[in-house]
């Protein structure tokens, strides 16, 4: 294997639960942590957890391409070679974080050994863009249970998506990133979170028509809202209703932040000096912040080791 390129985490700024329920969300890479194939010839520690990590895997799209399962035709004879000669996934990407790490090893097996490999730099549009959310989506079903494709999606373009429904996606350019204090932010909850669980939590909710209509009426208008002010570059809208959106993320998705993050997030909300979202599916991981002012953040929640994402 020759000198392997990098995957980056990603960070999806909104969207969380409201893409499932069809929802806009925006979701950028984010190049701070990444990922990248090795090879070594003595597999110990990490290295050696990373390699049988994949060859678990390898087994998995096997079993997926020998059923018909599998819409990548993945050449996986060179890929089960190239495990058996020590190559293993070396990522700074946290795992349980909400940034992508499941999602940068599959983008990096479909770019290394899909046969019928869709070239992010030559054919991207709309079809293609589907059809990757759609391949990639199936190979990341091994770590979730099930996946929408987004998070190995944005690994694999490198280019911010912004997602209409499901069925229409493309990717966007950011606001330029300027000199101003307003920020957009990571914060550490200091454990990992568990995807599957929290889905779970989610789609039972789903199941009460007052969630569903709160989901549609609200949380989707505050959502879709924040998105088109962010691209525009419209920072009054989008703090108006970034607070609203964390005040209904605060009482109608508590499960899925931390308890110690509350108060923290509930200060954000009656101080308005930040506003906190989640970060992927919550119960730990990451937390996302927007502020006005960042320098001000820093200190006053230094012991959440603050992230800086994003300028604007």
């Amino acid at each position: 294997m020759s000198a392997s390129p990098l995957y980056y985490a990603k960070v999806l700024l909104f969207g969380e639960y409201g893409i499932i329920n069809d929802s806009k969300g925006l979701s950028i890479p984010y190049n701070y942590y990444q990922g990248a194939f090795k090879r070594t010839n003595s597999l110990e520690g990490k290295a050696k957890k990373s390699n049988e990590s994949l060859l678990k895997y390898f087994n998995h799209l096997q079993q997926m391409q020998n059923s018909g399962d599998l819409m990548a035709q993945l050449d996986l004879k060179s890929l089960k070679k190239d495990i058996d000669n020590g190559v293993y996934f070396d990522s700074s990407i946290p795992e349980g974080y909400g940034v992508g790490s499941s999602g940068a090893i599959c983008a990096a097996i479909y770019d290394h050994y899909a046969l019928n490999r869709i070239d992010p730099e030559e054919h991207i549009n709309k079809e293609s863009i589907l059809t990757l959310k759609t391949t990639l989506g199936q190979m990341e079903s091994y770590f979730h249970g099930k996946s929408s494709g987004l998070d190995p999606l944005i690994c694999y373009l490198k280019l911010p998506v912004l997602i209409n429904s499901k069925e229409e996606l493309g990717a966007v350019t950011l606001p330029v990133e300027g000199k101003s204090k307003g920020a957009i932010f990571l914060l550490n909850s200091g454990q990992p979170g568990e995807t599957q669980p929290m889905v779970n939590i989610f789609m039972d909710k789903m199941k009460n028509k007052g969630f569903r209509a709160l989901m549609k009426d609200q949380f989707t208008k505050y959502n879709d809202a924040c998105i088109q002010a962010f691209l525009k570059g419209d920072s009054k809208p989008l703090f108006t209703n970034l607070k609203k959106l964390s005040h209904l993320v605060f009482e109608y998705f508590s499960p899925m932040i931390p308890n110690h993050v509350k108060e923290i997030w509930e200060k954000g909300i009656e101080t308005n000096e930040y506003y906190l979202k989640l970060c992927g599916s919550g119960g730990g991981g990451f937390v996302l912040g927007f502020t006005r002012d960042y320098d001000k953040v820093q200190k006053t929640l230094k012991d959440y080791q603050p992230e800086l994402i994003h300028r604007f």
